[in-house]
């Protein structure tokens, strides 16, 4: 798609769409219960993501992990299973996305990234915008190691490993990623401001250091207030010529406590922006939280020229 696109077309937001579409969320699983409460509702929306031109999906599993499913009261085996599932549900959307010829138009088949969420995401407290987190390298890499490995078997064509907030957890990502042969990924990050990941790292370096794996085949950042992201970009450019991935949220504002998205100074136009960013080095590009498939498919018609666009 690079090759012959220069962009890449990432999807928008999936648990704020679906809240947006009338589910209540208020969950340590977040967009992880539907999974198994409302499977066809996430399908669609996969769905909906493709008719409005992204070239790659990514699944539901970014809040999902066997230690959070059986917190709910699954076993070990039903929890396995839902991880599997998720990714089902992305490939099942792809393959009725890509069964009807005028989808084929113009467009290269797209791809499902399974999503790695950090120990916040788990965590349920915000801390994916920190990175203060309770363990050290040792039990970060004994919390993603089996869901990784999952996944990484799960029919996806690659890993997302999304929202990283902490150094130690990106770095514990990619020795479990170099772990598992033939296992692909990007890895974005969660930033502070347009000089720093969340845990106060420098984003020039922590980027340097992971895109020297063979595995990483882009690295970024997401769930970002837009402002930053230019800053972002040139910061990441000094340090690889890696792909760099770019997808941050509307431009409002996360709180925490309250679960709850508070309005920012403006909300973002991705279609108006993400030129810029692409001239800047950007290679794949798409929204987070309160973006949507207009969102994408605005972004698809500002950034790819000619059928399916």
């Amino acid at each position: 798609m690079l090759q012959t696109q220069g962009v890449v077309i990432l999807d928008g937001g999936l648990a704020t769409e679906l809240e947006a579409r009338g589910h209540n969320l208020a969950d340590d699983l977040w967009s992880a219960r539907l999974i198994f409460e409302a499977p066809d509702d996430l399908r669609r929306l996969h769905l909906d993501y493709l008719e409005a031109g992204a070239d790659c999906i990514v699944s539901a599993s970014y809040q999902a992990s066997v230690a959070g499913f059986v917190r709910r009261g699954l076993d070990e085996g039903e929890a396995v299973r839902l991880l599997n599932h998720s990714v089902e549900l992305a490939l099942a959307a792809r393959r009725d996305f890509w069964t009807i010829p005028r989808n084929r138009r113009g467009r290269r088949r797209p791809v499902v990234a399974a999503s790695i969420g950090p120990y916040g995401a788990f965590l349920a407290d915000g801390s994916e915008y920190t990175g203060a987190y309770d363990l050290d390298a040792t039990g970060l890499a004994d919390f993603h190691g089996q869901r990784l490995s999952i996944l990484a078997e799960s029919g996806a064509d690659l890993l997302a490993c999304e929202t990283i907030p902490s150094a130690v957890e990106a770095r514990v990502l990619v020795r479990l990623l170099e772990s598992n042969p033939g296992c692909r990924a990007w890895m974005s990050f969660s930033c502070r401001d347009g000089t720093h990941i969340s845990d106060g790292t420098e984003i020039a370096a922590i980027a340097a250091e992971v895109a020297e794996s063979d595995r990483m085949l882009a690295v970024g950042l997401n769930c970002t207030a837009p402002r930053h992201v230019a800053s972002l970009i040139a910061n990441i450019r000094k340090g690889t010529a890696r792909p760099i991935v770019v997808y941050p949220n509307s431009g409002e504002n996360y709180d925490a406590e309250a679960k709850r998205w508070l309005p920012g100074d403006h909300r973002l136009d991705l279609a108006y922006a993400a030129p810029g960013w692409v001239e800047m080095g950007a290679r794949l590009v798409g929204g987070c939280c309160r973006t949507d498939p207009q969102d994408i498919r605005r972004l698809r018609r500002s950034l790819v020229a000619g059928p399916g666009s």
